[in-house]
């Protein structure tokens, strides 16, 4: 698995390291440019996901995915 490969399953997203994704969020938020190759998984994870809130790039298919099973597990009841 590369640093730059997405995110595709819940399983693969609990895997990521929450300090790094946070900030590559930020970063990509403000719009710094993408990461190379010395940026961990997690970072670039955080990094695409903050650059299309910050309306820097358009959201892609693989994170319109993940966002439907986030968004599917929460509402599975307990």
């Amino acid at each position: 698995m590369t640093a730059h490969e997405p995110v595709t399953t819940l399983e693969d997203l609990a895997s990521l390291d929450e300090a790094e994704m946070l900030d590559g969020y930020r970063d990509g938020r403000a719009g710094e440019p993408a990461p190379g190759g010395n940026r961990s998984r997690s970072y670039w994870h955080g990094w695409r996901n903050g650059a299309v809130d910050g309306r820097h790039r358009t959201i892609d298919q693989h994170q319109v995915d993940l966002a439907y099973l986030v968004v599917s597990k929460q509402r599975r009841p307990a």
